[in-house]
């Protein structure tokens, strides 16, 4: 049985008035967040999980972090983002909101900063950056994450781009593609880990290591 995206959509919880106004800056600059019903369901596995500090990869406007933050009030947050003025972005919106001071945002490329002089281990990551990039992500980082921690990765089906033959795909997406998908067969396939994907919002990989 499947669902239609509308009626998904109708069961996507309220949100604040700050995270609805992040959402239309969103719309409006064209800066890609997290779809609503895959972030609704990021946040329930969360809360099982109770990861007392989570790394997120990709900070973008703050939306994630903030709607994170939220979820688990007992949790703190360190995120990445390497674009200057998305930056400046996430630090407006979260110093309008309560959960902010519970969020650290570092500026510079997730490839080259040094998360570990912040904290040295993460109980949960979530990987939603440069899709080509993700192994090269998930090898630096992975070792943060203790026995029983979780990595989280977004926009693995890449509004369907991932399901095609790569002749099929637009020439200056191919390189991120064919990265994407060598990504996927290289996890999924990892003895260290057991992985799974949720078909949900833009595909989320979610990977418990052993």
């Amino acid at each position: 049985m499947e669902f239609s995206d509308a009626y998904i959509e109708s069961l996507v919880q309220p949100r604040n008035e700050l995270l609805m106004e992040m959402e239309e800056y969103a719309r409006i600059h064209h800066v890609p967040i997290m779809q609503l019903p895959a972030i609704d369901a990021l946040n329930q596995i969360l809360r099982i999980q109770k990861p007392s500090n989570i790394l997120e990869i990709g900070t973008a406007i703050g939306y994630s972090a903030l709607r994170m933050a939220i979820a688990l009030p007992d949790c703190k947050i360190v995120t990445v983002e390497r674009d200057p003025e998305r930056v400046t972005m996430a630090k407006h919106f979260l110093s309008r909101s309560v959960e902010g001071n519970r969020i650290t945002v570092i500026e510079g490329d997730a490839l080259e900063v040094d998360v570990e002089s912040i904290h040295s281990t993460f109980e949960a990551i979530f990987i939603d950056a440069a899709k080509g990039q993700y192994q090269r992500f998930f090898e630096k980082y992975s070792p943060l994450v203790p026995s029983g921690g979780i990595l989280y990765i977004d926009n693995m089906y890449m509004h369907g781009l991932s399901d095609l033959d790569l002749k099929d795909v637009p020439r200056r997406k191919r390189t991120m593609i064919r990265n994407l998908k060598n990504f996927t067969d290289w996890i999924m396939n990892h003895p260290d880990y057991e992985s799974t994907f949720f078909p949900i919002g833009d595909g989320l990989l979610i990977c418990l290591k052993r």
